[in-house]
């Protein structure tokens, strides 16, 4: 008899092997620059060219793969299509990012914040503050300056054009106007001096400020992207400017950001 020790902890659930197989077909169409041949596709997916072809017959009656008459080769049905714009339009990148949030936070020991694009600009939407670090005089539905915080420079230097950016447009000549009054000069006061800062934020690809908004922090806020290439949400972490490295905490937060964007369809360039 065998013993209840010897029995298997976790049994992995049953499926359907073909499918599992068959679906390393969709995979290679998904990521290929273009439509391909039988005999590239079968090899990339791994498997011989008279089973790969078994699987495209039932794939193109499904609408999951088309077939060019013309050069015989395949690229993704308009089924595929459907399932993605489906799954996109059920995703919730707030929620999406809260959820990974604990994990970053134990990660970077900083405090940590999610942004969106408000009716009055970029603003606060989550807040989870690190037990390490010192309170922060910021609430939800705070919104942040576009020129003195790195949250509104991410969303001035990568947020969509249009109707948006036309929305900016007021409360950015409004900044300039306050920081030529009060002779600031740690943060733009021309349109030139904008341009070179938005510049900068494009190439570093993330916004950041060291002891602007707030005397003694500094912050790093970067982008995520969704399927259409707009910025979606802002991903700020700040900390006390002795104890916070820039460049370290950018690239920390880069790498989670560009895995949200991917999730959402989306990517950085």
């Amino acid at each position: 008899m065998t013993s209840l020790s010897a029995l298997p902890q976790h049994k992995a659930r049953a499926g359907i092997q073909s499918v599992e197989v068959g679906f390393a077909l969709l995979e290679v169409l998904s990521q290929a620059h273009g439509p391909l041949m039988l005999r590239d596709l079968a090899a990339a997916a791994a498997m011989s060219a008279a089973k790969a072809h078994r699987y495209l017959v039932s794939f193109q009656r499904l609408g999951l793969v088309v077939q060019d008459p013309t050069t015989a080769r395949y690229e993704l049905g308009p089924a595929t299509l459907r399932l993605g714009l489906a799954t996109l339009s059920r995703l919730d990148v707030v929620k999406m990012a809260r959820e990974r949030l604990p994990t970053f936070l134990q990660a970077s020991g900083h405090t940590l914040a999610l942004a969106v694009w408000g009716n009055h600009g970029p603003t606060i939407v989550h807040w989870q503050e690190s037990a390490r670090a010192p309170s922060v005089n910021l609430r939800l539905g705070d919104v942040m300056p576009l020129l003195s915080s790195a949250t509104g420079r991410c969303f001035l230097a990568f947020g969509p054009r249009g109707g948006r950016a036309d929305r900016s447009a007021p409360l950015l000549e409004a900044e300039l106007s306050l920081a030529r009054k009060q002779g600031r000069s740690d943060v733009p006061t021309s349109a030139a001096l904008v341009r070179a800062m938005v510049h900068e934020t494009q190439e570093r690809g993330y916004g950041w400020v060291r002891n602007v908004l707030l005397p003694g922090m500094s912050g790093v806020c970067a982008p995520v992207f969704d399927a259409n290439g707009q910025m979606a949400l802002g991903v700020l972490s700040m900390g006390v400017t002795a104890s916070f490295d820039i460049d370290l905490q950018a690239q920390r937060l880069l790498a989670m950001t560009r895995q949200l964007s991917a999730d959402l369809g989306g990517s950085h360039t």
